[in-house]
């Protein structure tokens, strides 16, 4: 599936305690949610990791990755999202799934600088155009929002593979059209 033809309507969350329910996706421009087919393979990447973790959704849009890590066990998840239509929706599609989350309306540097929350996982997704891959690595690493051992995801366009600080090895890649999607680990020593 396309993901310019994933919105706007509904995306479902695919699998956990919220597995079948719908979210909205909004008409914005550039908002690419990430598809069903993606999210299943990460979250099948993560199931050893996602019960009790502490998760942060950056550039969540409409909070798929974070609603999805919710329904399956996270203990916690943040949400940081700019735009006020969105992180509006977002709090709403929370408050109806009955799921107890932050959303912050912030910029996700801003939002690294002044928090003081370490996160066991991290779901880096921003729009593409902007290229914040490694600055936003970066600011994880420099404000110690990603704690050791902890897990990044990044998409990013398949032909554009952001270069990352060395803290964090790969993991594991995949493709789904044209985008590129990995999940990669923090060393454990700091």
């Amino acid at each position: 599936m396309n993901r310019a033809d994933a919105a706007p309507g509904k995306l479902r969350i695919i699998g956990g305690s919220l597995r079948g329910s719908k979210i909205e996706i909004p008409d914005v421009p550039g908002l690419r949610p990430t598809p069903d087919r993606v999210r299943e393979t990460l979250f099948n990447w993560l199931t050893p990791v996602i019960p009790g973790a502490r998760c942060l959704d950056l550039f969540a849009g409409t909070g798929a990755l974070g609603i999805e890590a919710l329904s399956r066990g996270a203990a916690a998840v943040d949400f940081v999202e700019t735009d006020a239509q969105l992180a509006q929706l977002l709090r709403a599609n929370l408050l109806r799934l009955k799921q107890a989350a932050q959303v912050q309306r912030a910029d996700a540097g801003r939002f690294l600088a002044e928090s003081n929350a370490a996160y066991d996982i991290v779901f880096l997704d921003p729009p593409f155009a902007a290229r914040l891959w490694t600055p936003i690595a970066q600011a994880l690493l420099e404000h110690e929002r990603i704690a050791a051992g902890g897990w990044l995801y990044v998409e990013a366009p398949a032909d554009d593979v952001p270069e990352l600080p060395s803290d964090f090895s790969l993991h594991r890649e995949s493709r789904a059209g044209a985008v590129r999607y990995a999940l990669f680990r923090r060393s454990a020593k700091l």
